[in-house]
């Protein structure tokens, strides 16, 4: 009894130290990042493009990119996790969707990246924001299949019973009961992918590289804060770096609004 006492409050010592360190080091990213990010940034950064020392065309580029990735992504995501939960009648092949579903969750961004440069960008000899798009795409795909799938899972069957029971079609049940009842945690997993694909850098580095100018075509180089971010922290000016700095100061305010609304929409359904 003593033995297993003194391991059960070493092991919490060790858990709690770890904790603490992990909490030390990304306050101290964060005081850095403010503190540098704070004191570089100023209004014509947001006014001016990059050819002019700001960051208002990556800005525009990086959420054109998130938003046409989001077309493209939040719509497949969402059937694929309404079919694993609601229609998939296989066991192997849900089961094998499922696992598939979870490796990409865990796959390096920047394999992704180069699936979709030798898919997009290679073959046209150029690199694109469609590419871009696309790669961004992939990674939002298996964080809302799992979403979808979770939070369908813990919507009652009497709900889908009692739509039955009233003559519903199970597409109008899914739809009109199920989905609608999931909706808060549907809600907030598409808002966890799109805060992850916004802070994306390498799958952007191998598809849509970086343009210094405002533009839309996406059939050309794209403008990109987070490629951008990386290549001014190379650049060897003062006034490069501290540019870079300013534009990891938004990127993180925009990553973290993202993820703290979608916290408050979780903890606000718990509430209720």
């Amino acid at each position: 009894m003593q033995n297993r006492l003194k391991i059960n409050k070493i092991i919490l010592f060790l858990s709690t130290a770890a904790a603490v360190i992990g909490i030390l080091f990304l306050l101290w990213i964060l005081l850095t990042l403010i503190v540098k990010g704070v004191s570089t940034i100023h209004w014509s950064i947001l006014t001016e493009d990059l050819i002019n020392g700001g960051i208002r065309n990556l800005l525009i580029g990086q959420f054109v990119m998130a938003g046409v990735a989001s077309v493209i992504g939040i719509p497949v995501g969402l059937m694929a996790g309404v079919y694993l939960r609601e229609y998939g009648r296989n066991m192997k092949l849900v089961n094998f969707i499922r696992n598939l579903s979870d490796v990409m969750m865990s796959a390096p961004s920047i394999v992704i990246g180069v699936f979709v440069f030798a898919l997009m960008v290679a073959p046209v000899n150029s690199f694109n924001g469609w590419a871009g798009s696309v790669a961004l795409s992939i990674m939002m795909l298996p964080i809302i299949i799992s979403t979808t799938d979770s939070m369908l899972s813990l919507v009652p069957n009497e709900l889908r019973e009692a739509g039955m029971a009233i003559g519903g079609s199970k597409h109008r049940i899914i739809l009109d009961i199920v989905m609608k009842s999931a909706k808060v945690g549907i809600t907030t997993g598409v808002l966890l992918a799109f805060a992850r694909i916004i802070g994306e850098t390498a799958p952007l580095i191998f598809t849509s590289a970086n343009s210094a100018f405002l533009t839309f075509n996406l059939n050309d180089q794209f403008p990109s804060l987070t490629v951008a971010i990386y290549n001014l922290a190379n650049y060897p000016d003062e006034a490069s770096r501290n540019l870079a700095w300013s534009a990891s100061f938004v990127l993180t305010v925009i990553v973290l609004s993202i993820n703290l609304t979608g916290r408050f929409l979780t903890t606000h359904k718990k509430r209720n």
